[in-house]
């Protein structure tokens, strides 16, 4: 590799890495929100805080890496231009197209990537956050009860446990205070564990125990009763989806798949390596700029040309999944039309406009 190569990959790595860096550090906050907001409405143990965090970013990497691959090399080429370093390169006989083999030097990594996040790890990540999140909710121990600890309740109240089985089914002594109203309860039993009425409610059930209920003011009216069994709701888990979802199959079984849905799933998983490697191919001509011109002009030309594509990418997969469009033509009609420019883009940047007036 020419010593010029390596500078310009070297520069145009560094530039891609802190671009990802900052996104990927803004993008932490919005995944984050939403985890939280599950984990306080109850639909998830906050024992799968990290684990979800980082699977839902294996899914989100498709998005995130084509923009930190167009802005790190819209910085790097603007940089370039802005030091006169591409004016020295010219001058040696290096034009825009000799930036081809650097430029791909990351770029087609950068690609397989996502194409990779895209096709195989991003469903699989989604899958394996579901089942997860399905085992939790059917386990006492990730429901968030501990043995020798007070849980609050959704309903108000607090249930304690003295001892928790190894699987987590089965419950030894089991204290329980909630309020209703204005009339105050205590239950204590001896036994409980928990379990579901259909894919969301879960109760737990406690045995053999008693129940005292008195008013909460401090009044003398006060009963007291024994129970075989005492059931109290527990916060609902998340709605289980099933099997045959498009956004959680493999996309070898996509292919197969004929419902406009599934066709819908699969042309948005090819989509983001092609949009890609067209934006990436853009940065070329777009990051050309003057000695006098902002740095930085072009870069939001860029920003809303990736955010118009991304928006249509989703867009029309709506548009295949409710049949307004057919699952043959896809999304095709964006990614081949998108490459298409910046190639023509790309081959034409750096050409000497013809003198007005001249004779062919």
């Amino acid at each position: 590799m020419l010593k010029l190569d390596r500078y310009l990959l070297g520069d145009f790595v560094q530039s891609f890495l802190a671009t990802l860096i900052v996104l990927l550090v803004v993008s932490v906050g919005g995944v984050l929100v939403d985890i939280l907001g599950n984990i306080a409405d109850g639909r998830l143990p906050a024992k799968l805080l990290f684990s979800q965090l980082g699977l839902q970013f294996i899914v989100y990497m498709p998005l995130i890496l084509p923009l930190a691959l167009m802005l790190g090399l819209l910085l790097a080429i603007a940089r370039l231009y802005r030091d006169s370093e591409m004016a020295v390169i010219t001058a040696i006989g290096v034009g825009p197209k000799r930036l081809l083999k650097p430029l791909l030097l990351l770029v087609l990594p950068v690609i397989a990537v996502v194409g990779a996040c895209s096709l195989w790890l991003g469903p699989w990540a989604q899958r394996t956050a579901e089942q997860m999140i399905q085992d939790a909710n059917r386990s006492v121990l990730m429901a968030g009860l501990e043995p020798g600890r007070f849980t609050p309740l959704p309903n108000g109240g607090v249930v304690y446990v003295a001892s928790i089985s190894p699987d987590g089914s089965q419950l030894g002594r089991v204290f329980l205070q909630r309020q209703k109203e204005d009339r105050l309860e205590v239950v204590s039993a001896a036994s409980g564990r928990m379990y579901f009425e259909g894919a969301r409610q879960r109760f737990l059930e406690l045995d053999d125990g008693h129940q005292l209920e008195g008013p909460a003011a401090g009044a003398l009216d006060y009963r007291l009763a024994t129970f075989a069994r005492n059931d109290v709701a527990l916060p609902d888990g998340s709605e289980a989806r099933k099997s045959d979802d498009p956004e959680l199959m493999p996309t070898t079984a996509l292919f197969g798949d004929k419902r406009p849905e599934a066709q819908a799933q699969l042309h948005r998983r090819l989509a983001p390596p092609l949009i890609a490697l067209a934006f990436a191919l853009l940065t070329v001509p777009l990051g050309r700029s003057s000695p006098r011109q902002q740095r930085y002009g072009r870069m939001m030309l860029a920003l809303l040309a990736y955010m118009v594509g991304t928006n249509m990418m989703f867009i029309g997969s709506g548009w295949i999944a409710n049949g307004q469009i057919p699952s043959a033509l896809g999304l095709w009609w964006l990614t081949l039309p998108l490459l298409a420019l910046a190639i023509w883009m790309y081959a034409r940047d750096g050409r000497m406009a013809r003198p007005k007036g001249a004779r062919a």
